[in-house]
């Protein structure tokens, strides 16, 4: 059986507090193989490390979401690299820019922004980038940044094709969720239809942007596989086909070879 690879979750939030343990142990009964819990603030980050810890299943990232780098600093920036290099931690982020909320001011998520990026190119690790109505400053930073790098995703990719071709001239993956199945995501569609399904890599950002029909309630891995069925339509092939060739690229991403070798 190949098993789906869910790119970006939070599992650490108060919105699993109540069935967390239950949700996680019962993950591959659903199907669900592989999850990067990622860290969006300092504190997730910690609770990142202790998940996957307790879970063989679970990897994490650690970075601090352009919207928590108000109260970064330094020695902050210090205990995040120095923790990157934990055994199952595998990517820098999330990471980037965010002007929806528009808080921290933008020069301090720039800062913060490109202070994260030097880290995880000094840590050798890949990133995990966020980008909300900023798509300008986050292509032109990730354009000024590449070299060094070691790849990366956009998270929620919410951009036009041609955004999306630069960052696929550049490499990097695009991350594909919930907004998939929405009837307004017109722009998600067209590049989806656009990009190679070599490029993309599932994600749910649980507790966030669950799939349709189940939209409104918290979500999770196990709602994946409407995001499959949906893209299998769209790629016109099988939904086994969509599983393989995204866990084997989130295995690439990740630098977890058994990922990729599961597929083969």
């Amino acid at each position: 059986m190949d098993y789906i690879f869910d790119t970006h979750a939070h599992y650490d939030d108060a919105a699993f507090d109540d069935d967390r343990d239950t949700l996680l142990s019962g993950l591959r009964e659903h199907g669900i193989g592989y999850v990067v819990n990622v860290g969006a603030s300092l504190a997730s980050c910690e609770a990142t490390l202790e998940l996957t810890k307790q879970y063989p299943f679970v990897y994490g990232a650690l970075g601090v979401h352009p919207n928590e780098t108000g109260g970064l600093s330094e020695r902050a920036l210090q205990w995040l690299k120095e923790s990157s290099r934990q055994e199952k931690i595998v990517a820098i982020g999330e990471i980037g820019l965010d002007y929806y909320w528009d808080e921290p001011e933008r020069t301090v998520q720039k800062k913060w922004f490109l202070a994260q990026l030097a880290a995880a190119k000094e840590e050798a690790l890949p990133v995990i980038i966020h980008s909300r109505d900023a798509a300008k400053d986050t292509l032109d930073i990730m354009k000024a940044e590449r070299d060094g790098l070691c790849g990366g995703v956009i998270h929620c990719f919410s951009y036009s094709v041609e955004i999306a071709r630069e960052y696929l001239n550049m490499g990097f993956y695009l991350g594909i969720g919930g907004v998939l199945t929405y009837k307004n995501a017109r722009n998600l569609k067209e590049v989806v239809e656009y990009a190679p399904l070599s490029s993309l890599v599932l994600e749910t950002d649980c507790p966030y942007l669950t799939p349709h029909p189940n939209r409104g309630k918290r979500n999770s891995s196990q709602y994946l596989p409407l995001v499959v069925e949906a893209l299998a339509q769209m790629k016109k092939t099988a939904p086994e086909t969509i599983i393989q060739e995204t866990t084997r690229n989130a295995g690439r991403l990740y630098g977890l070879e058994t990922a990729a070798e599961d597929t083969d």
